[in-house]
Protein backbone atom coordinates (compact mmCIF):
# COMPACT_ATOMS: atom_id res chain seq x y z
CA UNK A 1 0.00 0.00 0.00
CA UNK A 2 1.48 3.47 -0.90
CA UNK A 3 0.84 6.31 1.22
CA UNK A 4 0.92 9.50 -0.42
CA UNK A 5 1.88 12.63 2.21
CA UNK A 6 0.69 15.97 0.95
CA UNK A 7 2.65 18.90 1.97
CA UNK A 8 1.99 22.66 0.89
CA UNK A 9 4.41 25.13 -0.39
CA UNK A 10 4.69 27.20 2.65
CA UNK A 11 5.79 23.70 4.64
CA UNK A 12 7.75 22.96 1.99
CA UNK A 13 9.87 26.34 2.31
CA UNK A 14 10.02 26.41 5.58
CA UNK A 15 11.84 23.12 5.28
CA UNK A 16 14.23 24.43 3.42
CA UNK A 17 15.21 27.37 5.14
CA UNK A 18 15.01 25.67 8.83
CA UNK A 19 17.69 22.67 8.85
CA UNK A 20 17.87 19.57 7.81
CA UNK A 21 14.57 17.21 8.01
CA UNK A 22 14.94 13.16 8.22
CA UNK A 23 12.22 11.36 7.44
CA UNK A 24 12.00 7.66 8.81
CA UNK A 25 11.91 5.14 5.35
CA UNK A 26 9.74 2.92 7.70
CA UNK A 27 7.31 5.53 8.64
CA UNK A 28 7.16 8.35 6.56
CA UNK A 29 4.71 10.31 8.74
CA UNK A 30 7.00 10.29 11.25
CA UNK A 31 9.55 13.57 10.82
CA UNK A 32 12.37 15.05 12.81
CA UNK A 33 13.78 18.00 12.38
CA UNK A 34 17.37 18.43 13.12
CA UNK A 35 18.33 22.06 14.10
CA UNK A 36 22.05 23.12 15.01
CA UNK A 37 22.30 26.07 17.47
CA UNK A 38 24.36 29.53 15.98
CA UNK A 39 27.41 29.67 17.29
CA UNK A 40 28.96 33.64 18.59
CA UNK A 41 32.73 33.06 16.94
CA UNK A 42 33.63 36.67 17.63
CA UNK A 43 31.77 39.86 19.32
CA UNK A 44 33.46 42.95 19.69
CA UNK A 45 31.89 46.66 21.09
CA UNK A 46 32.80 49.94 21.30
CA UNK A 47 32.31 53.89 21.57
CA UNK A 48 34.82 56.38 19.30
CA UNK A 49 34.00 60.61 19.54
CA UNK A 50 33.10 61.51 15.72
CA UNK A 51 33.40 64.72 15.20
CA UNK A 52 30.88 64.55 11.96
CA UNK A 53 28.43 63.78 13.87
CA UNK A 54 29.57 66.20 16.92
CA UNK A 55 28.09 62.88 19.11
CA UNK A 56 29.83 59.86 20.23
CA UNK A 57 29.37 56.58 17.98
CA UNK A 58 28.70 53.21 19.50
CA UNK A 59 29.35 50.30 17.42
CA UNK A 60 28.53 46.67 17.21
CA UNK A 61 30.06 43.33 15.78
CA UNK A 62 29.83 39.79 15.74
CA UNK A 63 30.62 36.78 13.78
CA UNK A 64 28.12 34.47 13.82
CA UNK A 65 27.97 30.52 12.63
CA UNK A 66 25.28 28.17 12.16
CA UNK A 67 25.72 24.22 10.36
CA UNK A 68 22.39 24.69 9.03
CA UNK A 69 23.99 27.59 6.73
CA UNK A 70 23.91 31.72 7.38
CA UNK A 71 20.24 31.48 6.41
CA UNK A 72 19.01 29.58 9.12
CA UNK A 73 20.08 32.97 11.59
CA UNK A 74 17.31 34.96 12.07
CA UNK A 75 18.87 37.86 14.83
CA UNK A 76 21.51 39.03 16.11
CA UNK A 77 21.25 41.72 19.02
CA UNK A 78 23.55 43.51 21.50
CA UNK A 79 21.76 43.56 24.88
CA UNK A 80 23.79 45.64 27.27
CA UNK A 81 23.82 45.77 30.79
CA UNK A 82 25.30 47.99 33.81
CA UNK A 83 27.77 46.76 36.97
CA UNK A 84 24.65 46.09 39.00
CA UNK A 85 23.39 43.53 36.01
CA UNK A 86 20.63 46.38 35.22
CA UNK A 87 19.29 46.40 31.50
CA UNK A 88 20.40 49.83 29.88
CA UNK A 89 19.72 49.28 26.04
CA UNK A 90 19.29 46.83 23.47
CA UNK A 91 20.56 47.32 19.95
CA UNK A 92 19.98 45.14 16.65
CA UNK A 93 22.84 44.16 14.50
CA UNK A 94 22.66 43.66 11.01
CA UNK A 95 23.86 42.01 7.92
CA UNK A 96 24.62 44.11 5.91
CA UNK A 97 28.29 43.22 4.74
CA UNK A 98 29.72 41.31 1.89
CA UNK A 99 30.62 38.79 4.41
CA UNK A 100 27.15 36.87 5.25
CA UNK A 101 28.88 35.58 9.26
CA UNK A 102 29.60 39.39 9.95
CA UNK A 103 26.65 41.39 11.91
CA UNK A 104 27.17 44.70 12.94
CA UNK A 105 25.61 48.50 13.46
CA UNK A 106 26.44 51.02 14.93
CA UNK A 107 24.03 53.89 16.95
CA UNK A 108 24.28 58.00 18.10
CA UNK A 109 24.85 58.04 21.74
CA UNK A 110 22.25 60.55 21.63
CA UNK A 111 19.67 58.18 20.04
CA UNK A 112 20.84 55.85 23.90
CA UNK A 113 20.66 55.51 27.31
CA UNK A 114 24.82 54.71 27.02
CA UNK A 115 27.22 56.92 28.23
CA UNK A 116 30.96 56.68 26.90
CA UNK A 117 32.64 57.46 29.70
CA UNK A 118 30.99 54.80 31.50
CA UNK A 119 33.00 52.14 32.19
CA UNK A 120 31.09 49.33 33.76
CA UNK A 121 29.11 48.24 30.93
CA UNK A 122 28.56 44.26 29.82
CA UNK A 123 27.48 43.89 26.45
CA UNK A 124 25.93 40.61 25.51
CA UNK A 125 26.02 39.59 22.13
CA UNK A 126 23.14 36.97 21.35
CA UNK A 127 22.38 35.19 18.19
CA UNK A 128 18.71 34.00 17.74
CA UNK A 129 18.09 31.08 14.65
CA UNK A 130 14.58 30.68 13.05
CA UNK A 131 13.97 27.84 15.37
CA UNK A 132 14.38 29.81 18.17
CA UNK A 133 17.55 28.35 19.40
CA UNK A 134 20.41 30.51 21.03
CA UNK A 135 23.50 31.70 21.36
CA UNK A 136 25.16 34.09 24.07
CA UNK A 137 28.82 35.80 24.31
CA UNK A 138 28.99 38.28 26.93
CA UNK A 139 32.03 41.05 26.41
CA UNK A 140 33.08 44.37 27.94
CA UNK A 141 33.13 47.24 25.05
CA UNK A 142 35.73 49.80 24.65
CA UNK A 143 35.06 52.98 25.98
CA UNK A 144 36.38 56.71 27.13
CA UNK A 145 37.01 55.49 30.72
Amino acid sequence: MKRTVTLTLSTILAALTTGCIVIDDHDPEVTVVHNATPYVAYADAGCYWSDRDYDYVWWFEAEVWDDDGYGDIEAVYADIYDARGDWVDTFELYDETTYPDIWFSDWLQYYSYLDCSYGGYVVDIVAYDWSGDYDVTSITPLTSW
